[in-house]
C-alpha cells in the first residue's frame, strides 16, 4: 500500500511539472502584439451607412409577382365577421387566367367603417391548372368591430415548376 501511495505522489509531481512547463511556453506565445505606429487621422465626414436610393426595384425579378393582371384572377365571394369571437374572414375565388399552372398568394385587408385597416389575413392556392378555380378562406388575425369590410391588398401569381 505504501508503495502505491509513493508511486502516486511521484506521478502527480511529474504531471505538475509538465503542466508548469507547458504553461510557461504558452504564456510567451499569447503575448499582445506591439501597439500600432499608424498615424492618427481625422474621423470620416459623412454617414458611412447612407445608401443611394434605387431608381428601380432591385428585387423585382425575385418578388414572385409575375404578371400585373394576377389581381383580376381573384374575387371576394363573402366577407363575414364571426359574432362569437369577433374575427373577420373573406372567401375568395381564384380562377387561373394564365396559360400555365400557377400558385397564388392572396393578401387581404380588413377595414373598419372609416376605412382604416384593423386586421390582415391571407390565403394561398397551389398548382392551379390554367382555367381552373379554387375557393379559399382568408382568415383575419385579431378581433374587428362590426361593420368591417374586406379588400384584396395584393396578389402574387407564380408559375408552378
Amino acid at each position: 500500500m505504501t508503495l502505491a501511495v509513493g508511486g502516486g505522489l511521484i506521478v502527480a509531481g511529474a504531471v505538475v511539472a509538465l503542466v508548469h512547463a507547458a504553461m510557461s511556453s504558452v504564456q510567451d506565445s499569447i503575448a499582445l502584439p506591439p501597439r500600432s505606429e499608424a498615424p492618427y487621422s481625422e474621423p470620416y465626414e459623412g454617414d458611412p451607412y447612407e445608401e443611394e436610393p434605387y431608381e428601380e426595384d432591385p428585387y423585382a425579378e425575385e418578388s414572385g409577382a409575375t404578371e400585373p393582371d394576377a389581381r383580376k384572377d381573384v374575387t371576394i365571394t363573402a366577407c363575414t365577421r364571426d359574432p362569437q369571437i369577433g374575427g373577420q374572414s373573406a372567401k375568395v375565388k381564384v380562377v387561373n387566367g394564365s396559360s400555365t399552372t400557377a400558385s397564388y398568394t392572396i393578401m387581404m385587408e380588413f377595414l373598419d367603417e372609416d376605412g382604416a385597416k384593423v386586421a390582415e389575413g391571407g390565403a394561398g392556392v397551389v398548382d392551379l391548372e390554367p382555367g381552373g378555380s379554387a375557393v379559399k378562406k382568408a382568415q383575419g388575425l385579431g378581433e374587428v368591430p362590426p361593420g368591417t369590410t374586406c379588400r384584396i391588398s395584393d396578389v402574387w401569381r407564380t408559375p408552378s415548376d
